[in-house]
């Protein structure tokens, strides 16, 4: 009976596991990309690419500023049979953006910076949020 039970308990939380983590159905989930890197929707049928980040003022991690600053995150959005549109997202103003009925709203870009580097294009991640 116990064994039956962690048995069905481990099932239901290996499909759970595996529905959240299915790349293909990110509707009303955030996600994370590398530049280059491409999802799509599985509700929207969106496919967003992180294009990369074309400025990055924000205020070091170990630095004590006035202002926060800012980071400008560049997307590409395409729905079937539309044109692909492009799309910047600010850190210091989180404005979420809206392609063909969804909206993509900018969760996170890492790594934060720090005075003594600077970071490499190629280290950047983001985490979007897309949702109808």
């Amino acid at each position: 009976m116990l064994r039956r039970l962690v048995l069905a308990l481990s099932l239901v939380a290996l499909s759970a596991c595996n529905e959240a983590t299915n790349p293909s159905d990110l509707k009303n989930q955030s996600f994370t990309l590398a530049p280059g890197q491409s999802r799509t929707t599985a509700g929207a049928a969106i496919r967003i690419l992180f294009d990369g980040v074309s400025g990055d003022s924000r205020c070091p991690a170990d630095v004590v500023c006035i202002q926060g600053g800012d980071a400008i995150v560049r997307i590409l959005a395409r729905s079937p049979g539309a044109t692909e549109r492009s799309y910047d997202l600010h850190t210091g103003n989180l404005q979420p953006v809206t392609h063909d009925g969804a909206t993509i709203t900018l969760v996170q870009l890492v790594p934060y910076p720090f005075s003594s580097g600077t970071i490499a294009p190629s280290e950047y991640r983001v985490t979007l949020l897309v949702s109808e």
